[in-house]
């Protein structure tokens, strides 16, 4: 392939990525897929999906198109479905649809799914050009990629400190560390998980909501309504008390906890207001198996969970490795020593540090805003020569 045709592979696939990424609130437990129709160099059609259980972005692109499809070439930010779900398969609309290419982002990750499509493309005579700008498709999809993968979530931490690295002062207030913007930076992130995910301990001290307080005006793509999370605690005993507010509206809502430690009216009362109270297996060192938690999120096809949590359950989320990103939000204060600290991490030695990458750094409002990427896979305890 020439540099020439490379670069305008990329230039139309760009277009396709930015058109995927308006379907960032919506299209949950689906993928974010945008598709770019395109002949003699000049766009016929496009299209992205919006929501689950209507057109995706190839069968979208097409009915845009009003019939002028023939001959063009098709940029799909992901494989072409090639199985019959809740809409057709859209490898065979595209066949229909006479396109003379297609060039995609990247191969679909779905077992059900994987190179088939494109084989079906194939097989009818379409010529098929990928994967270009994959690293980009897959940053539209972190979550389904690792649920069809590895059978989890992605997990984002997400964690508020003043610039000494506290959470709060001593008495557990805490409100506000960070500014406005940050907090509204934050609501978009809660906007776009399939799940948050707290602890006992969080819902004992603050009392949260945990929803989404934000309008379609202040997301930078506009989406028919703002989807609520799924609100998950990690609540050992079965303590939460039955007026939290983050049990209402109450189903939207799955608390974990054991069996042997949870008292049964308390049980009964739950389930009786429509709360799915899950018991799990407890964990080798005690408290909840939360492998086995990411499993069950998994299963329901949650894709992307957001852990806003206390410095307990963080820690362990971090130290049994199951976290893909940290944001943190570092507030221009100081807290003090006798304030809160981040996170309860007991660790004895250097080499028993969690290594963090940094993938973005920006201001928001008077906060900074840092993102981080767990080095799990780093060798631990290695010696300088």
């Amino acid at each position: 392939m020439s540099n020439a045709a490379l670069k305008n592979h990329h230039y139309w696939m760009a277009k396709a990525i930015q058109l995927a990424s308006k379907g960032l609130y919506t299209t949950h437990p689906n993928p974010r897929v945008g598709c770019v129709l395109v002949r003699d160099d000049s766009l016929i059609a496009q299209g992205y999906h919006k929501v689950t259980g209507e057109g995706h972005a190839e069968v979208n692109a097409i009915a845009n198109a009003k019939g002028d499809t023939q001959g063009c070439t098709a940029y799909v930010t992901l494989e072409p479905c090639s199985h019959q779900g809740k809409t057709g398969p859209c490898a065979k609309a595209l066949i229909k649809a006479k396109i003379k290419t297609l060039v995609y982002g990247m191969q679909d990750p779905n077992p059900e799914v994987a190179g088939r499509g494109l084989a079906m493309l194939e097989a009818a005579g379409i010529e098929v050009i990928g994967p270009v700008l994959e690293a980009d498709s897959q940053a539209l999809n972190p979550g389904f990629i690792k649920r069809m993968t590895e059978g989890l979530p992605y997990v984002r931490l997400k964690l508020a400190m003043s610039i000494d690295g506290r959470t709060a002062m001593e008495s557990g207030e805490s409100q506000w560390i960070t500014g406005p913007e940050a907090r509204l930076d934050v609501q978009k992130m809660r906007a776009q998980s399939d799940a948050i995910i707290t602890g006992i301990g969080s819902v004992m001290a603050d009392d949260p909501s945990m929803t989404v307080r934000i309008n379609n005006d202040n997301l930078p793509a506009k989406s028919k309504s703002v989807r609520q999370p799924k609100r998950i605690i990690m609540d050992t005993a079965l303590s939460i008390p039955p007026d939290a507010k983050i049990l209402f509206p109450t189903n939207e809502v799955q608390i974990f906890c054991l069996e042997e430690l949870a008292q049964a009216d308390h049980y009964k009362a739950l389930t009786d207001k429509g709360i799915d109270v899950t018991y799990t297996q407890a964990a080798e060192e005690g408290g909840i198996d939360l492998v086995l938690a990411l499993e069950t999120l998994a299963d329901q096809g949650i894709n992307e969970v957001l852990v806003e949590t206390g410095a307990v359950l963080a820690g362990s989320f971090l130290q049994e490795g199951l976290v893909d990103e940290v944001v943190v939000y570092m507030a221009p204060k100081l807290l003090g020593s006798n304030a809160r600290p981040l996170m309860q991490l007991p660790l004895a030695s250097m080499s028993e540090a969690v290594d963090l990458e940094m993938v973005n750094l920006r201001q928001i409002g008077k906060d900074l805003k840092l993102t981080f990427k767990p080095c799990y896979d780093e060798d631990e305890g290695e010696e300088e020569s």
